[in-house]
């Protein structure tokens, strides 16, 4: 238990707190069809390389190809990528052949999506083998002791207790994944919570982090995660609270004496679901207890989802067990929507609510307006009420004139010289560097990075563009453009710079 000091501090934290406000998201399928899968269908087979070398001739430096391969991955891929997908994987070797153990289909089928190809070239880079398998499973030679992600075979999901917990969670019955829109950027976090909330309490699951800015859905799919559980198995006991009432209950534990009260209350849940766990940074008390509830927790099979701002090893003041501990389970980043997404977005919200919404109302609000859900819900929101005050209906002149103010507060918030400044930063840069005619690549390549977010993120004409840089040619920005794109496909390190300035700029 902490000394009081520390509880007093950790007070004065909590009473001065501040509210807090994505990378791409990877591509992924329904979760629906990784559940019903069988495990035959879970496991694909891929030729690595032609080699003649028969098992009994195998090259002593194969055994190192798949470690060498994983440093090489390290080096292409974001970190969090590594982690999530490749980290996770435990190589065993039969003769030529080699087989990667995946904790789930879910990372199955990803590594042969989106990893596949590269492993083969690396390995076959390396002296091979003949083939790659990849399977659900555990490797045979794997210490079966330990909580490393994938060191253990999937546990059945958790018994209800007898016992009633003190505390009943307040899952919101409006939020579940029928009415979650789906996009490229948050496909995989929605699949990644109905999978959990399919099999709760699975070790390769635990714990469902998601991460990313505010307003993006990260706490729609927590409740509808719960609401799933609950519906599947109504005894279910299923606790949601914000990491604010977590700490709360704790202090007032402390002050009454009741802590042996306070850990039935959490650790007796069958799922614990908690928002915004980077508000637990630089309190060492309430990361103590986290820290006991979610070991007892995991040890117990009891499924634990949690959301963070941000990935949670950029988060400062957290400590490393309880990071490491974050990352034994899904981490999930869910990005701002893309344009097709929030048009999507403003429409079913306008359905549910029976708001007449015609379409080019609502492609013009989702192109003007590129931050998160919460901003494009707010602009709807406005819209309808002046719109059933005045009497009149709602047109794509009626939007521009109600929403003007705010619509010019997104524009003035991503503007190009908001962009330049930001890439010139990210890339520790001169502004007079990145604007000058220099060439050279260290320049050009953050350069096109930020004629490429200009264009992305604003509605600045091409030549309009030019002119910011330098009064450069219409034709250098548009060939700049198309550089990042066809770049992003095949560079991770880029791919993760450009995320990570998207996510600065629209947060």
């Amino acid at each position: 238990m902490g000394h009081p000091s520390k509880v007093g501090k950790e007070a004065g934290h909590y009473a001065a707190r501040s509210a807090t406000s994505s990378r791409a998201a990877l591509g992924g399928s329904g979760a629906g069809r990784y559940a019903a899968a069988p495990p035959n269908l879970s496991t694909a087979s891929f030729t690595a390389g032609a080699l003649d070398a028969s098992p009994k001739e195998r090259k002593p430096d194969m055994d190192p190809a798949w470690p060498r391969c994983l440093e090489h991955l390290e080096a292409e891929y974001p970190a969090d990528e590594v982690q999530t997908w490749l980290r996770p994987l435990h190589a065993d070797w039969r003769g030529e052949n080699l087989t990667l153990y995946a904790p789930n289909a879910f990372v199955v089928d990803t590594v042969r999506e989106r990893y596949l190809d590269r492993i083969r070239e690396l390995l076959a880079h390396y002296g091979g083998p003949l083939t790659v398998q990849l399977t659900v499973g555990s490797a045979p030679r794997a210490a079966a002791a330990g909580r490393e992600p994938g060191s253990a075979p999937p546990l059945p999901p958790p018994l209800v207790r007898a016992e009633a917990a003190d505390y009943q969670g307040h899952v919101d019955p409006a939020y579940t994944f029928a009415n979650f829109v789906e996009g490229r950027s948050n496909q995989l976090g929605k699949s990644a919570a109905m999978q959990v909330a399919q099999n709760p309490g699975r070790r390769d699951y635990n714990p469902l982090l998601l991460y990313g800015g505010t307003g993006l859905g990260k706490t729609h799919l927590m409740h509808a995660a719960g609401n799933l559980m609950r519906m599947q198995n109504p005894g279910m006991r299923v606790l949601y609270l914000r990491s604010e009432q977590f700490f709360s209950a704790m202090m007032k534990a402390l002050q009454e004496k009741s802590m042996e009260q306070f850990k039935r209350q959490f650790q007796t849940v069958d799922a614990l679901l908690i928002d915004d766990i980077q508000f637990f940074a630089g309190k060492t008390t309430t990361q103590e207890e986290f820290f006991h509830t979610f070991n007892a927790l995991f040890d117990g099979n009891q499924q634990i989802i949690l959301t963070c701002d941000r990935y949670p090893r950029e988060v400062e003041n957290l400590e490393p067990r309880l990071k490491s501990r974050l990352g034994w389970g899904l981490s999930v980043a869910i990005e701002p929507p893309d344009f097709e997404t929030r048009a999507a977005i403003l429409t079913a919200k306008a359905e549910a609510r029976q708001i007449a919404l015609p379409e080019d109302v609502a492609l013009l609000i989702a192109k003007r307006m590129r931050s998160n859900v919460r901003d494009l819900e707010g602009a709807l929101n406005t819209l309808a009420a002046r719109a059933n005050f005045l009497g009149r209906p709602i047109t794509a002149e009626f939007a521009q004139e109600t929403l003007r103010d705010l619509l010019r507060a997104q524009q003035q918030a991503i503007s190009i010289p908001n962009i330049q400044k930001a890439v010139a930063d990210y890339y520790q840069l001169r502004m007079a560097d990145l604007l000058s005619k220099r060439r050279t690549r260290s320049l050009a390549r953050p350069r096109q990075v930020a004629m490429a977010l200009s264009k992305e993120l604003t509605e600045h004409s091409l030549p309009e563009i030019g002119d910011a840089f330098g009064g450069r040619d219409h034709t250098t920005v548009l060939h700049g453009c198309r550089v990042i794109r066809e770049l992003m496909l095949t560079d991770g390190k880029l791919r993760e710079d450009w995320d990570k300035l998207l996510r600065k700029l629209t947060e």
